[in-house]
């Protein structure tokens, strides 16, 4: 099968992996090893690696905690034959994170994608578990068929510790300040329908872009090259405000 020519098949699966909040997750049966599927809902590390919010009530967190293998299927869903959209299969290792400071990020950003999804963490039964990524298989239409390394779909954070540890602060500002201009990055930048400043809140942001989420649509504002510092991404989002102010 001859590939497609100009397709960028890692920024496309770190997109899925930013954007979609819901998805397939397989487990190995505790009991008898056979293979389970359920539907979770999840967010995304630092680093766009899975976060799931699971009780271990769940037949899939039993699972886990015999045995930590499992894969994830998120696909992009639209309107047409959901095979013609793209598909990202990503396998690995789910940890579970109890208490401290990774935790309670882990958390936050879970909540940030799932507002809805808060009261659940004061039930003791509930944990956050991340997913350690060892192999990312990507299906995206004909010719676009292809295994990529963990390396090559997961955002580098080397050097941007300080970006990461201000993430609230700047997702709580962009969120009271700047509605109207992250409604421009969504409207004019990435082509969203919707014109209502309200409407539209950041989620995440890391070196490589900005998390946006209005309702169940979630969008991804690409940087055109890295940031690792809060004031460079302030910046970079004062570029992108002034390109789509231009548009």
């Amino acid at each position: 099968m001859k590939p497609v020519e100009n397709f960028d098949a890692a920024k496309l699966a770190r997109s899925l992996l930013r954007r979609r909040r819901e998805g397939a997750l397989a487990t190995l049966m505790a009991d008898s090893g056979d293979p389970y599927c359920s539907l979770v809902n999840l967010a995304s590390q630092p680093d766009g690696a899975p976060i799931l919010l699971i009780s271990r009530l769940a037949l899939h967190t039993q699972n886990i905690l015999a045995d930590p293998r499992v894969s994830l299927m998120l696909d992009e869903r639209g309107p047409k034959d959901p095979l013609q959209g793209a598909r990202i299969m990503v396998a690995g290792t789910a940890t579970e994170d109890v208490g401290g400071e990774r935790a309670a990020l882990l958390q936050r950003r879970y909540v940030a994608a799932h507002p809805m999804a808060e009261g659940f963490l004061k039930f003791k039964d509930f944990s956050v578990f991340a997913i350690a990524i060892r192999r990312v298989h990507l299906v995206a239409g004909f010719g676009r068929i292809i295994d990529l390394a963990p390396e090559a779909v997961l955002t580098d954070l080397t050097g941007a510790e300080a970006l990461v540890a201000a993430e609230a602060d700047i997702c709580a500002h962009m969120n009271e300040d700047h509605r109207e201009t992250m409604a421009l990055y969504a409207t004019r930048l990435l082509g969203a329908r919707s014109t209502r400043a309200k409407r539209w809140r950041c989620s995440g942001c890391d070196p490589d872009g900005l998390d946006l989420q209005s309702g169940a649509t979630t969008l991804r504002l690409d940087f055109p090259r890295r940031v690792k510092t809060p004031a460079a991404l302030r910046q970079m989002l004062k570029k992108l405000s002034d390109q789509a102010r231009a548009v």
